[in-house]
């Protein structure tokens, strides 16, 4: 990957909060909710409730299409991702562990709510696949394509 386009990428993944997340519902319809997350390199971070309508979508299907879009104050000055990859729900207690430290880095307002979160809060990575990066401060309309080796 082109190393202008990966640090456009970690910088607008480092200075946003929130992020649309799309899961695929059972009925075959996209499911869009906006959810706040936390990164490490190109890895997304978020949580649900294990019962939540995402965390149902992401037992069917894993397959997951993200947006992130910081303010701008007019078209030329757009830049967002567009990511398409996979979900993948934490299991592991290390994974867990640096997971939540992480959003207590980001949010540290979650402190509060830790106790009643970590028995009632699924925890996610995205690993992204294809990563549309759009940067109208180049050019109005301009968007370069990434895809990203497949991992684990």
């Amino acid at each position: 990957m082109d190393e202008k386009i990966k640090f456009t990428i970690l910088d607008i993944l480092s200075k946003q909060n929130d992020m649309t997340l799309a899961t695929i519902r059972e009925d075959g319809y996209p499911q869009a909710t906006t959810v706040c997350y936390a990164s490490d390199g190109l890895d997304i971070y978020f949580g649900c409730t294990p019962h939540s309508q995402k965390s149902r979508n992401i037992a069917q299907s894993n397959k997951i299409s993200l947006t992130i879009t910081p303010h701008y104050t007019d078209w030329n000055s757009i830049r967002g991702l567009s990511i398409g990859g996979r979900a993948e729900l934490l299991i592991e207690q290390p994974d867990i562990v640096r997971t939540e430290a992480m959003f207590f880095a980001k949010f540290p307002f979650l402190v509060q709510y830790a106790p009643d979160a970590r028995s009632n809060l699924t925890l996610y990575r995205i690993i992204p696949e294809v990563i549309s990066v759009l940067d109208y401060t180049k050019q109005f309309g301009h968007v370069d394509y990434v895809t990203l080796p497949a991992r684990k």
